[in-house]
This record gives C-alpha cells, structure tokens and sequence, in this order.
C-alpha cells in the first residue's frame, strides 16, 4: 500500500509498504477515507521536534471505513464509518487516572507514536475510533479532531453570557474556534490575522469582525462592551502579548497555538487586573460531541477546506503551506470512498 513516511526533520517519502496484519485483539485495521494536514504535522517535518520512532507514517487528522476488527471488538464493525481520536495516552500515570488524559505524563499522537493516516490503511485500538453518520462526506469527518481541539479550547476559555470574545488568527483552529464560538456563544465576535482573505473568510462564515490588534479600534468595534477575553490560536508570542495588553481586567487569555520562542511577562500584570492565561491542550472528552456537530457544520466546513486527490500530493503540500501559499483554512486529502 502507498504511505507517507517521515523520517527526519525536512524528508518526507512517498513509499510503497506492507498493509496492516489482521488486527490483534481489541484493534480495527481502517481504509483510510480521508486525512487533514495539520499545523502540527508542518512544526514536526521542519523541526523533527516531536519525531520519536522513524520512520513513521504521518498523519493524525482523518477518518475511514472500518475493514476488519480483532476479538473482542464489539463496538464498532466492519463498514462502518469512523473519525480517529489522535491521542495515545498511557492510561496509568496520574492525570490519566485523575481523568485528565489530555495531559497525560506520556502523551504521544497517532503518526507520531504510532503510523497515522496518511496511508491507504492503518490500524489503531477500536477505543481511538467514533461512528460518524454514513452519509457524511469523508472531506468533512476528516475535520473532526481539529474540531474536537477548537471545541475544547472554547470550553476551557468559559466565555461569561454576552461577553465579546477575540479570537487571534484564522488558520484552521482560530477559524474553528470562531465557528464553534458563533454557534454555541451569544456575545460579539471578533477576529483577527494578518492575512485578510482569511480573516474574511472566517468573518463570513461565523459573522465576526474583522479588527486589528489595536485598543482603539476594538473598542470602536465593541461601542460600550469591554473586552475581557480572547484565544490565541497563532502560538506567536508577539501577537500574545498585544492580544494580553488588549484585555480590561477580570477575563482570561486562553492559548491553543503551538508556541514558539519565550513570553516576556510581568506576573503583576496578572495579578492586578485578575486576568487568567488558560493553556489548552487537544482535547478531553469531545470528539464525540464535535463529531455529531459535523452534518449540522458541514456547508460552512466544506468553505473552509481545500481538497488533494492523491497522498502523492501530500510533500508538495507540506512545502506550499510552510512558504505560507495555502489560501483554505484545511488542507484535505481525499484517499478512498
């Protein structure tokens, strides 16, 4: 079968490899349908940060049709539909016996501790997979985990009843977030990103505005509203630092990007205008959730994503959204029906 395989930091390989064995008890071999490049998967291949067993197939955001299953499976059967949990966690150390298994001690991700689904088949334990309704475009389950991460982000962020959100940049989590945010949230929305077709895509499709990261013309925008709260979907300390600088006292600033370099902070900021920074991490209990969200999303989702026919298209991909030519917000790889 054909697989997309990294090896180091900056090589990544179409190759030809076996097919999964019959699975062993208590895991489903998948066709894959359909697979999400990730901003994460872009930070691995640049920087090989994350890379802990090579090669290894990539890919964590994808969805496939279950083709068979070991014993004692009983949940799942052959033919049915499936969105992958990403998340291979221990289930031994203390957050994961405490519940919290998104912090797991050891937490590791499909494509990453284990070969993803940037391959014609994979095989996982049947507890990383969720039925999705049979008639949902493979394109469109494919975008269940990033959901599952931006409705977790919004969760931790507990927006108070009408009050004005900021979100901090339109890639696909910050586009996400603003969709669940417009669905789930009555207060103004507002937005914003450096590139401006983005931004007006997101603005569009959940009806947020479109501002800059200045004080005075978010209160122009907010008229007699302050603004208390925002989520950094970017993980860029500069633009951190501004979205932090912009709340009045008493919100929260939540972070979901992955982050690059150090935060220059005075602690008494915080202190003074009791602000909280909230970090968010994947996501706990709402992949389900975030998949029965999916028909409801599903027009506004199909704006958002741009669709590749082949994993042969997949490193070329890679170098076009690192060189920042992606226009979607999603990047989706339609591998089979």
């Amino acid at each position: 079968m054909k697989a997309v395989r990294l090896y180091e930091a900056m090589e990544l390989r179409v190759e030809e490899v076996g097919s999964p064995s019959s699975p062993p008890a208590g895991f489903v071999n998948l066709k894959v349908r359909a697979a999400g490049i990730c901003g994460s998967d872009l930070h691995n291949f640049r920087t090989g940060e994350w890379i802990s067993r090579s090669p290894s197939t990539a890919g964590h955001e994808f969805c496939g049709r279950v083709s068979e299953i070991g014993e004692g499976v009983s949940k799942i059967a052959v033919g049915d539909l499936v969105a992958v949990d990403s998340r291979v966690t221990c289930g031994t150390c203390p957050a994961c016996k405490s519940g919290l298994s998104n912090v797991c001690e050891s937490m590791g991700f499909v494509g990453e501790a284990c070969d993803g689904g940037f391959a014609e088949m994979v095989q996982l334990p049947v507890d990383l997979v969720v039925n999705h309704e049979q008639d949902l475009s493979p394109r469109i389950a494919a975008m269940a985990e990033p959901l599952a991460v931006a409705l977790h982000a919004v969760r931790r962020l507990a927006l108070p009843t009408g009050e004005p959100v900021l979100v901090v940049g339109c890639g696909a989590i910050g586009g996400l977030s603003a969709l669940v945010i417009s669905h789930l949230h009555d207060g103004p929305l507002l937005l914003a990103d450096l590139n401006a077709d983005k931004c007006a895509l997101v603005s569009q499709a959940t009806g947020g505005k479109a501002v800059a990261l200045d004080k005075a013309e978010i209160s122009r925008a907010l008229a007699e509203k302050r603004l208390r709260y925002a989520l950094d979907t970017t993980g860029n300390v500069i633009a951190i630092e501004k979205a932090l600088n912009l709340l009045a006292g008493g919100g929260a600033l939540g972070l979901v990007g992955i982050g690059h370099g150090t935060l220059a902070l005075d602690p008494k900021r915080l202190v003074e205008s009791e602000t909280s920074l909230i970090g968010c991490h994947a996501y706990a209990d709402e992949l389900p959730e975030a998949v029965k969200m999916l028909p409801s999303l599903a027009r506004v989702l199909e704006r958002f994503c741009e669709v590749l026919s082949s994993l042969d298209d997949i490193p070329q991909a890679y170098k076009s959204l690192l060189a920042g030519e992606g226009k979607a917000l999603k990047t989706i790889i339609e591998v089979a029906e």
